[in-house]
């Protein structure tokens, strides 16, 4: 069985989508998952699966979502494997500089990070830096001119519906909790 991560978007922000990170490993493990945990509040499961197909497994946590917690939350699928692919071929600056905050930008379909790339303009390279490996984008900006990037800015932008996003020290982590390293 392989290993998989689901990445729910949009729970337990502001108040909304009150989901408890129990309760949806105790839902995941009621519907066949197996090996379940769940990290941070923010909607970050790692389980196993017989299912290899990821946009059966997005459709099913969608499911169970929507079954138990009467929510419609979009989720981003990618496979331990998949994951470990992604960190090795992050860009060297991301997670690196000092200084900087360093997001995961994680491009749920149908929209390609290619997409956000073209939807949100020329970056500010004096602030920020942006690259994308498969629909995974990594970006890191200046902590001292955050308010002046433009990916900052892509909350509330037509593809920011299509984003869940993770700082690098949870991605980080939960490829250490799949033993990714």
């Amino acid at each position: 069985m392989e290993k998989y991560i689901a990445l729910l978007r949009g729970i337990n922000v502001g108040g909304k989508n009150k989901i408890s990170m129990k309760d949806l490993k105790d839902a995941f493990l009621k519907n066949g998952f197996t090996s379940c945990a769940t990290y941070i509040n923010s909607g970050n499961v790692i389980f196993q699966s017989q299912i290899s197909d990821t946009e059966k497994l997005k459709q099913k946590c969608e499911k169970i979502i929507k079954d138990t917690f009467s929510l419609d939350v979009p989720v981003y699928i990618i496979s331990a494997a998949g994951l470990k692919k992604a960190l090795d071929n992050a860009p060297s600056w991301w997670d690196n500089l000092e200084g900087y905050k360093h997001n995961a930008l994680f491009v749920l379909p149908p929209v390609t990070a290619s997409d956000v790339f073209s939807g949100t303009g020329e970056l500010k390279n004096e602030y920020e830096r942006a690259e994308y490996y498969s629909n995974i984008i990594f970006w890191s900006a200046s902590l001292k001119y955050l308010s002046r990037t433009k990916y900052l800015k892509i909350v509330g932008a037509e593809v920011y519906d299509y984003l869940t996003i993770r700082n690098s020290n949870t991605v980080k982590k939960l490829a250490s909790l799949c033993d990714l390293g």
